[in-house]
C-alpha cells in the first residue's frame, strides 16, 4: 500500500509544503510519493533547498487555479493499492467548487487532511466558519475520510454533519524533536543563539552592535520574551513588545526584553509590510529587538529553547508550524487560548487564556516562580514524543491500512475504520 500525498513541497515556500516534507521524512521507503505544483506556476517563492534525487516527487499539478483530476492520475502509479491524501487549506486550493469535483472523478481511496478549519466562529452555530460549512458540506460525500487536528474542529464538523461521523478522524499535528536540545539548560542556549546571532547569521551590523551592548541573551538577569517566524499581521507580533512593556512595569526590579526573529516572506503584501515598518518603530535597543532574519533550521529550535517565554498571541490562527517546534524544544510556551494552537497548547501543559491580561498575571507567575516554567518544558517535551513525526507518520498508514481494507470489504461486509479520539481527554495548563 502506498500513499500519495497532494501538496504543495519543497522548494516551495509555506507551512504546508513543510508539514507535507516533515509526515515524509518519516514514512517508510518506498511507501509514499509526492503530487506538487508545476514550479513555474506555484503563486508562492521557492526556496534553495531542494528534495534529494531519490524523493519520489512529481511537479505535475498545473496551477492552484487549473488543478484537475487527470493531472492527478497521471502522476499516479499503475498501484491500484493506495490512497490519495490532499493537505488542503483554501489559500492553497483557490476553487472549491473544482477541488470537490476533482475528488469525484478520483477512482482510489482518497483522504483530505483540513489545515485551516476553525470552531470558535459565529459564523455558524457549529463553530465553523460560513464558507468552511458549504465546503464541507460539498466534501464529504466524495472522499472516504477527512482528518483534523484538533478536538474543537472535530467535535464542530460532528455537530454539523453527524451523518458522516465515521469519515471524521483525529490525527494531530506532528511534532520535532530535540532531545539533546530540550536537556539543554536556557543559559547554555541564550549562549548558542548570541554566538550565532552576532557571528555568523545575515543580521545587520547595527542588531548586532545592540546584541553584544545589551548582552540581552548573555545577561542572567534579563527574562526574555520572543518569537520567530515570517512577520505577518495575524500573530499579533506588536503585542509581544506590548507585553514586555506590562510586565516591567509590574516588575521594575526586573529586566524583561523581547526579542522577535523573521522576515516578511514577501514584501508585496501591504498589510504584512505596514505590520513590519510598525514593528520597527517600535523596536528599541535596550528593551525591544526585532531582529530581521531568517533562522535556519538547526537554529530556530535553539532560539526557542533560549527564550525564557515563547509568547504567541495571533489574530487568526488554527496551526502553527513555529509551534511544533517549540513544543519539541522544550520551550515555556504563553499563548492565546484560540482554537487549535491553543487545543494544543493546553493539552502540552503550557499557559494559555482568552484574556490578554490574565496571559500576562500568567507570565508574570513564571518569572516570580522558576520551578513553573521548568514543568511547563518538561510537559512539552512528553507531548513532543506522543506526536513526534514518526508517530503521526504511523498512524497516517494506520488510517491508510484501514480505509483501503474497507474498500475492499465493501459496505456490506466490511465495518468504516473508527475515527480517532486518542486525544478527547481534558487539557491541562500551567498556573
Amino acid at each position: 500500500m502506498i500513499i500519495t500525498f497532494v501538496s504543495p513541497f519543497k522548494p516551495i515556500i509555506c507551512g504546508i509544503a513543510d508539514y507535507t516534507d516533515f509526515v515524509t521524512r518519516e514514512c517508510p521507503a518506498g511507501k509514499w510519493a509526492v503530487l506538487s505544483f508545476n514550479l513555474n506556476d506555484r503563486e508562492a517563492p521557492l526556496s534553495q533547498e531542494h528534495p534529494s534525487p531519490t524523493t519520489p516527487v512529481w511537479y505535475v499539478i498545473p496551477s492552484r487555479t487549473t488543478f484537475t483530476a487527470t493531472s492527478i492520475l497521471e502522476g499516479l502509479g499503475s498501484d491500484r493499492d493506495q490512497v490519495i491524501w490532499f493537505q488542503h487549506e483554501f489559500g492553497i486550493w483557490r476553487d472549491n467548487a473544482r477541488f470537490v469535483d476533482m475528488l469525484a472523478e478520483l477512482p482510489r481511496v482518497k483522504v483530505v487532511t483540513l489545515h485551516s478549519l476553525h470552531f470558535q466562529s459565529h459564523e455558524t452555530v457549529y463553530g465553523l466558519r460560513r464558507h468552511e460549512h458549504l465546503f464541507l458540506s460539498q466534501l464529504l460525500p466524495h472522499t472516504d475520510a477527512i482528518t483534523v487536528f484538533s478536538n474543537g474542529v472535530r467535535r464542530a464538523v460532528l455537530r454539523a454533519f453527524p451523518e458522516f461521523h465515521e469519515k471524521v478522524h483525529l490525527l494531530q499535528h506532528g511534532t520535532h524533536l530535540f532531545p539533546g536540545l530540550a536537556t539543554l539548560s536556557r543559559a547554555q542556549a541564550k549562549a548558542m543563539i548570541h554566538d550565532y546571532l552576532v557571528d555568523e547569521s545575515p543580521l545587520d551590523q547595527e542588531s548586532k552592535k545592540q546584541l553584544r551592548e545589551q548582552r540581552v541573551f548573555l545577561d542572567p538577569g534579563t527574562t526574555v520574551l520572543g518569537g520567530a517566524g515570517f512577520i505577518t499581521a495575524s500573530k499579533g507580533i506588536d503585542l509581544l513588545f506590548h507585553a514586555c512593556d506590562t510586565l516591567q512595569q509590574m516588575l521594575p526590579e526586573r529586566k524583561i526584553a523581547a526579542v522577535y526573529v523573521g522576515l516578511l516572506r514577501e514584501s508585496g503584501g501591504v498589510e504584512d509590510s505596514r505590520c513590519a515598518e510598525a514593528l520597527k518603530s517600535k523596536s528599541r535597543g535596550k528593551q525591544h529587538f526585532l531582529l530581521e532574519t531568517y533562522l535556519p533550521a538547526h537554529m530556530l529550535p535553539v532560539l526557542l529553547r533560549a527564550l525564557d517565554v515563547y509568547f504567541y498571541w495571533p489574530t487568526d490562527c488554527t496551526q502553527s508550524g513555529i509551534l511544533a517546534h517549540a513544543l519539541g524544544a522544550g520551550a515555556t510556551i504563553a499563548c492565546r487560548d484560540m482554537e487549535g494552537v491553543g487545543e494544543a497548547v493546553r493539552i502540552a501543559g503550557g499557559l494559555t487564556s482568552h484574556k490578554f491580561g490574565d496571559l500576562i498575571a500568567g507570565i508574570q507567575r513564571l518569572i516570580l516562580e522558576p520551578g513553573l516554567g521548568d514543568q511547563a518544558s518538561e510537559k512539552a517535551s512528553v507531548y513532543a514524543q506522543s506526536f513526534s513525526w514518526k508517530n503521526q507518520a504511523s498512524r497516517h498508514f494506520e488510517l491508510a491500512e484501514e480505509l483501503c481494507r474497507y474498500r475492499v470489504g465493501g459496505l456490506a461486509t466490511a465495518s468504516p475504520p473508527a475515527p480517532d479520539s486518542s486525544a478527547d481527554g481534558e487539557p491541562s495548563s500551567v498556573g
